[in-house]
Order: C-alpha cells, then sequence, then structure tokens
C-alpha cells in the first residue's frame, strides 16, 4: 500500500471514529431498530386486514400488490430519509467545521492535501450511507415477504436507486460544509433534501390532474436535485410490470409509482456528483484556514 492510499485509509478510518465519538452510530441504530420493529407490525396488520378493504373483489383490484407496493413504497421514503440523516451527520462540518475548531489543519498538509482529504471524508461518508441503506432496504424487503408473501417487480434497481441517492446527499453536504458552519450545514442540506421530494412529489400531482406545466416543472425540479429523480425511479420500478387497475392505482402515488429512470438518469447523477465534488475541492483550495 502506497503513503496516499494509507493517508486515504486513515481519513476515511478517522472519519468512522468521529462518527462513533459523536454517537451518531448508536442514534442511527436506535432509529432503525424502532422503524423496522414499527414497520413489521404495520405490515403484519396490513396484510391481515387485506381482503376486507378490496370487498372480495379480487380480480378488480390485487389488494395484496396494493397494499405491498404502498407500504415498501412507505419503506423506501423512510429509508432514504434514515440514509440521508447519516450521510448528512457524517459530513457534518467537515470543512469549515472542522478548520474553526483547529483539527482540519494538521490534515490538509502534503501528501494529503485538501482535494484528497475532502475525497476521502466523502468517500468515508457515501460508503457507510450507501452500505446503510441497502441493509435497510433488504430488512424492510425481507418484513414484507414474510408479512405478505409478496415482492416488488424489481429489487435490485431500486436498492441502487437508494445507494445512489445517498451517496448525492453526501455530496451535496460536502460541498456545503466548505460555506457554512456545521448547524447552518445541516439546516441547510435538509431544506434541499426537503425541497427535492416536495419538487417529484408536484410532478405526481401533475401528472395525476393531467398538468402538463406542473408536472414538467416537477419534472425539471427532480433531475436539478437528482437523488430524488432516483427515488422516483427506484419507486416506478416496484410496480413497471403491474397491470390491470391495480397498475393504474399505483401509479398515482404517492408511495406506489413515480417516473421511470433508465441509463440516461445513472449517467447524469454520477456527473451530477462528480460536478458537486469537483466544486467542492475548488472553493476549498481557495478557503482560507
Amino acid at each position: 500500500m502506497s503513503h496516499r492510499q494509507a493517508s486515504v485509509a486513515a481519513i476515511i478510518g478517522y472519519a468512522v471514529r468521529e462518527g462513533v465519538r459523536r454517537r451518531i452510530f448508536l442514534v442511527v441504530l436506535v432509529l432503525t431498530a424502532g422503524f423496522l420493529a414499527l414497520y413489521g407490525v404495520a405490515a403484519h396488520f396490513a396484510f391481515r386486514d387485506v381482503r376486507s378493504f378490496a370487498g372480495g373483489e379480487q380480480n378488480i383490484l390485487d389488494p395484496t400488490a396494493f397494499t405491498g407496493a404502498t407500504i415498501f413504497g412507505l419503506a423506501m421514503f423512510a429509508t432514504l430519509f434514515l440514509g440521508a440523516v447519516l450521510a448528512a451527520f457524517l459530513t457534518l462540518g467537515v470543512v469549515r467545521g472542522d478548520a474553526e475548531s483547529g483539527l482540519l489543519q494538521p490534515l490538509v498538509v502534503r501528501p494529503v492535501g485538501r482535494s484528497l482529504l475532502l475525497l476521502s471524508r466523502f468517500a468515508g461518508a457515501s460508503l457507510l450511507s450507501a452500505a446503510y441503506v441497502l441493509v435497510v432496504y433488504f430488512s424492510t424487503l425481507a418484513l414484507t415477504v414474510a408479512m405478505g408473501d409478496w415482492s416488488p417487480d424489481h429489487v435490485i434497481g431500486p436498492a441502487l436507486d437508494l445507494a445512489l441517492a445517498v451517496v448525492i446527499i453526501a455530496g451535496l453536504s460536502m460541498l456545503v460544509s466548505v460555506f457554512l458552519s456545521a448547524t447552518a450545514q445541516g439546516i441547510a442540506v435538509f431544506m434541499v433534501f426537503g425541497a427535492g421530494l416536495t419538487a417529484g412529489l408536484l410532478g405526481q400531482i401533475g401528472r395525476a390532474i393531467n398538468s402538463s406545466t406542473l408536472h414538467d416543472i416537477g419534472k425539471v425540479a427532480s433531475w436539478v436535485l437528482p437523488f430524488d429523480a432516483l427515488y422516483e425511479a427506484g419507486l416506478h420500478a416496484l410496480i413497471s410490470s403491474t397491470s390491470g387497475l391495480t397498475g393504474v392505482v399505483l401509479q398515482l402515488g404517492p408511495f406506489g409509482g413515480a417516473e421511470a429512470g433508465g441509463p440516461g438518469l445513472i449517467a447524469w447523477a454520477a456527473a451530477y456528483c462528480a460536478g458537486v465534488l469537483t466544486l467542492a475541492a475548488v472553493a476549498f483550495r481557495r478557503r482560507d484556514l
């Protein structure tokens, strides 16, 4: 292992230890355990009572598919939210906060440098956040299958969409950390996160009421903040092969259907993330410590 690789590994390890010191992982673990317990109970009762909801008319609406897609779509939203919380806190105060406390200056000397430090902290935060999202996603999937004997039309695609979404959130948080203090950074990141989800919801409302203008506004805004477009693509993949009235009803959302993604979205998300990190690195190099 080269000296530069060892430095990167050390910085990532430092980020992990800092998360442990701040009890970030403990908080996330408690929240996740509570969420999974609540989801398991809710899924059990939802699937148990689903036949009475459909009135026995199985040929009109598939109650199991409707319930499964709706509650698992809600689980995807919660997974993305918890992943965003983890990504934001792992990058909280990475630049300006550590600079003001005097922790950053000893780390940016050669051969590490500012850009390598920034990318290393991003790598640590994004890998941990993406891994966390995948674990929670497949945990809720296992609970859904166990409670209702239902699984989505596609499994891997939505999981990867959520993982890439939190990577983008981590990148945005890194960029904001160059300019704002830790408290302001956290507020700004969650406001951007909420704005992205609101944009996606506007697009769905526009499609439901046949308003092309509202739909276009929501779609453009979602691609400006592509973590929402990825989330929507994951939702769409859950029921992309579901036909009949069930598919039509689920497409109305808000947790069962959204906009399809495709390779173009993945390419744009990767380019977007690279652009955000480049901008963060340039701004960091010009910033006085």
